[in-house]
């Protein structure tokens, strides 16, 4: 892994969704952190809310923000672990067109290292929704960082070589595009 310099960097827009059922935008650190360093690495925050954990609100809430041009990636923060109110993967994993499961896969192998064996009651998830990206993190603050700081940084940074998801970013929609022309 390497970074090309002489590439410039692109600002992508995001928004960030906290599932919670106890937490207003003032208590929520988590959201907070992913806000904070998406835009210290220069990206855009074009949206920050909260909803409960209620299917048919996250949903909603995600579908208003697919349909906007100027958001390019969804994080969400709380709801991934195994109580009864956990239900963000089961809210949002229906929207995917295509599943990443390799965003799984790292993230737990990232925070196995710093929490063990407790990374298994995570179901970090993540998928693409027609060209907006989903990515569900836990709720801890500690997750979104791990999150952020050991994998969306380096993807979601043009720089960022052998392959990031920004220089890919125009081609999303290409199945849309043929089946116009048809």
């Amino acid at each position: 892994m390497s970074s090309n310099n002489s590439r410039e960097f692109i600002p992508v827009g995001f928004a960030v969704l906290t599932v919670s059922d106890t937490r207003t935008l003032d208590e929520d650190k988590s959201g907070k952190i992913l806000a904070e360093r998406l835009k210290k690495d220069g990206h855009i925050l074009v949206d920050r809310q909260i909803t409960t954990d209620d299917v048919d609100k996250i949903q909603a809430q995600l579908k208003r923000w697919i349909a906007q041009d100027d958001i390019d990636v969804i994080l969400t923060t709380g709801g991934t672990g195994f109580t009864g109110r956990d239900i963000t993967p089961e809210a949002v994993e229906p929207l995917f067109e295509k599943r990443m499961d390799g965003f799984s896969n790292v993230f737990h192998r990232i925070s196995f290292d710093k929490i063990g064996t407790s990374t298994i009651q995570s179901r970090a998830t993540a998928g693409l929704a027609g060209s907006t990206f989903i990515f569900c993190i836990p709720g801890s603050p500690g997750a979104c960082k791990d999150a952020w700081d050991g994998i969306l940084s380096q993807q979601f940074d043009y720089r960022h070589m052998p392959c990031n998801f920004v220089e890919i970013m125009p081609r999303l929609d290409e199945h849309l595009k043929r089946g116009a022309g048809s």
